[in-house]
Parts: C-alpha cells; structure tokens; sequence
C-alpha cells in the first residue's frame, strides 16, 4: 500500500510537468504561427537612367519571417516595366528578391539584400531588333515603417534602391544605368 501512495506524488509530478510542457509548446507554437506576413504591394519605381522624371506603377508580393527577436527575413517578387528612347525600348523586369531588415523598433525596420532581375528588352517593331532578355544579380539597400491596423495585419510603406550594372541596347546610347529606386505600399498579413 505504501508503494500506491509514494507512485500518487510521482504521477501528479509527472501530469504537472506534462502539462507545462504542454502549455509552453502551445504558446511556442501560436507564436510561430504568427512569425510569418504575406504581403501584397503597389508602388512606384524609377529608373536613375530615365530622365523624363515619370515614375511607374509596379506590383509586388512577398513573405517576410522573423529570423531572431531583431531580424526579419524577406523574399520578394515584383513585376515592373519602363519605357526609354522614345518608347522605341520598353524594359521588363521581374525581379526576386531576399532582404534581411533589422527591427529595432516594431514599427521600423532597415536593411537590405540581394536579388535576382530577369529583365526583357523589348524593342519596337519598327527598329527592326530582336527582344532579348538577360538575368543579372542586384543588391538593395532600404528600409521601411509598419503601421499596425489590427491583430493580424499592418499597412507596409517599403523604400529602396537597386544597385545593378549597365545594360548594353541596340539602341543610341547603346548603354544604360538600370539602377533604380522604388517605394511601395502595402497590407501585411499574418499567419
């Protein structure tokens, strides 16, 4: 009978410990459950070469992560198109970015990354050139303020300028600086 009465304190232990380590992965877990944001965007990009001083609209999508209690990872896709020598050149360029952005405050973040820019130049008919299309690597460097606007999400105002190399055309002056700046707003969604 004693061995029944000394095995109730061991199996209370036991359930009070499982139940804390019960408690702690479920609080870990709803909080790696919100460790990720989708984030849809609109914005504006310019290119430093164009000189008509007319910025284009672009559209992008990513997903940012946290990677330790002060920093964010990111990876991004983007669609943007510009227009050069009287619009005999359009530039395509769908760029895949990650970035990692330092947090020192929840609603600031600055940092950048590298990216991979598959860019299609299209040339008008009338010149008589084929299109051609390259893959480059860039590097950005930026940052960006987040404005909570509920529990789960949070608007996303995101700047930055991309570093890439010249680019050769057919067209006069036969190179060109694609570097450019963009900024963006967007809806962050946690999950």
């Amino acid at each position: 009978m004693d061995n029944k009465h000394n095995q109730l304190p061991k199996l209370l232990d036991r359930a009070l410990i499982a139940t804390l380590i019960f408690l702690v992965l479920l609080l870990m877990g709803i909080q790696v459950a919100r460790a990720g944001e989708i984030i849809p965007s609109i914005g504006l990009s310019h290119s430093t070469a164009n000189h008509d001083g007319e910025a284009k609209v672009f559209g992008g999508l990513a997903f940012r992560g946290n990677l330790a209690p002060l920093i964010k990872t990111e990876v991004g896709l983007a669609y943007r198109s510009e227009s050069f020598a009287n619009n005999d050149l359009t530039v395509r360029m769908w760029p895949l970015t990650a970035s990692l952005w330092l947090t020192p405050m929840p609603t600031l973040y600055a940092g950048g990354g590298v990216g991979w820019y598959n860019t299609t130049l299209d040339y008008a008919k009338s010149t008589g050139f084929e299109d051609k299309t390259t893959q480059e690597f860039g590097v950005h460097l930026g940052g960006g303020l987040r404005v909570p606007i509920g529990p789960v999400a949070a608007l996303d105002l995101n700047g930055r300028y991309v570093f890439l190399d010249q680019q050769a055309s057919e067209l006069p002056p036969n190179h060109f600086n694609p570097d450019f700046w963009s900024t963006s707003l967007g809806v962050a969604f946690k999950f």
